[in-house]
């Protein structure tokens, strides 16, 4: 059966935790006793050698006897002196007629001068052995072996293990349970958060997350998370009015197609007078569909564009310039054109030929009888730059930022007698984003208004 891990962030912190601790409680008390066991191995060194010392000086004075060698010892030290060819001359009570084993090493080390120090098995016991040379005349003339029992050290250690087999899982789980505790207060807040946010739906989301004041990062999850509210709370917002916006603008020409066809079907008709009005309904229904695909272009938040090739800004200025000419004949507008330096960009011709016509249609409705249309092209910092200017009456300032929004009209009237739906310049703003561009108005009340496009250049 495959383990899988805990879904709680507090079972998961709890098991971590406990993990780290456990991995550095074993290194800590292995090294702790590989720490004790070298400090009682030096001890018994430096007994031993002390003691040895002290018997070798009375060996060499002639003053060592068999009662004096025996005072020296204790229950667990042992003392063996051999002659130069290794018969012993002396040894403990306590060795029961056993000797101490004299190595070849230890032969060596007397035949040098020095003391050795070596771990022997003499029956049953383990003891500490050293080996000292008795010196006369440049000459090792016996030599004095001194042992002690490894019993001690060895029930030390062993006690110190057992100490920590019984402290380590009792720490352990003393600090599982600290740690769960700590986990689960400090995942309290997040649990809080939790709550609230499965209680903000749709409907409410003017809810928002409580922050404690710490200034800590659950703080700042909070302060994200109730931005990314407000930004929601905004979209949807946005989202209701659109959708009103929409049904109210589809509203209007579905009546009006409605109403013609009942009047149409209320009494007999001739064949040319159906036509007439098979007519009618038809542009109710063209303009039924050019608000929709307004709609879906501006219901993706942006232009969907096609192919992107090279577009030369002239080209589509002429072509938006022959339909405005086209609409301000009749209203007595003048239209025209200048062009700077030529520059080309990188982009979806058709969409970009529709966002330049929106702005120009949208500048000769709004002049009067004997106003000017002007669209200029040039190239301006590695950018080339499209500008649409009338000398229409202009746009409050605070009504600026308000007329790229969608069904936003500030003179619902005319745009009413105009078929248009308050469209045209929030889509020629998506398709200008889209392309990485900008799209900017300079107006003031009573001397016209400016509309840039601004597009990077083409490599």
């Amino acid at each position: 059966m495959r383990w899988r891990a805990p879904a709680s962030i507090h079972t998961r912190l709890t098991l971590w935790y406990t993990s780290v601790l456990l991995i550095t409680l074993l290194v800590t008390s292995g090294f702790s006793y590989w720490l004790l066991s070298l400090a009682l191995a030096q001890d018994v060194d430096r007994a031993l050698l002390g003691l040895a010392e002290v018997i070798r000086e009375a060996v060499a004075a002639g003053h060592a006897t068999s009662e004096a060698l025996a005072e020296s010892e204790s229950r667990d030290q042992f003392v063996q002196v051999v002659d130069a060819g290794g018969t012993p001359a002396y040894l403990s009570r306590g060795l029961k007629d056993q000797t101490l084993p004299l190595s070849a090493f230890a032969r060596e080390g007397a035949r040098g001068g020095r003391p050795t120090l070596e771990t022997v098995q003499v029956g049953r016991r383990h003891l500490r052995l050293v080996t000292l040379p008795v010196v006369r005349d440049g000459r090792p003339s016996a030599l004095v072996q001194v042992a002690v029992s490894l019993s001690h050290s060895r029930r030390a250690l062993a006690r110190y293990a057992e100490t920590l087999v019984i402290l380590i899982p009792l720490g352990l789980g003393l600090a599982a349970l600290g740690g769960a505790l700590v986990a689960r207060k400090a995942l309290k807040p997040v649990d809080e958060m939790s709550r609230t946010a499965r209680r903000i739906t749709a409907e409410h989301l003017g809810r928002r997350l409580e922050l404690r004041g710490t200034g800590d990062e659950l703080d700042r999850l909070a302060e994200t998370l109730n931005e990314m509210l407000a930004r929601l709370e905004g979209a949807f917002a946005e989202m209701r009015r659109f959708s009103a916006d929409a049904a109210h603008e589809l509203r209007t020409p579905l009546t009006a197609l409605k109403g013609g066809l009942e009047v149409a079907l209320r009494a007999a008709r001739s064949p040319k007078e159906y036509r007439e009005v098979l007519i009618a309904r038809l542009e109710e229904v063209d303009r039924l569909i050019q608000l929709a695909e307004d709609l879906l272009i501006v219901g993706r938040s942006g232009a969907e564009l096609g192919a992107r090739a090279p577009v030369d800004l002239e080209q589509l200025a002429l072509e938006a310039l022959d339909i405005g000419a086209r609409l301000a004949q009749p209203r007595g507008v003048t239209v025209r054109m200048e062009v700077g330096d030529p520059v080309t960009v990188i982009g979806d011709a058709a969409a970009l030929q529709r966002a330049v016509r929106n702005l120009v249609e949208n500048a000769v409705k709004y002049t009067p009888a004997g106003g000017l249309v002007e669209v200029n092209v040039d190239a301006r910092d590695a950018s080339g730059v499209l500008s649409v200017r009338d000398t229409g009456p202009g746009i409050a300032p605070a009504d600026v930022d308000r007329v790229f929004e969608p069904f936003v009209r500030l003179d619902a009237a005319r745009d009413r007698e105009s078929g248009g739906a308050g469209l045209g310049l929030s889509i020629a703003r998506s398709i200008v984003t889209a392309h990485g561009g900008t799209l900017t108005l300079e107006t003031a009340l009573g001397r016209g208004s400016r509309f840039t496009i601004c597009l990077p250049a083409a490599g």
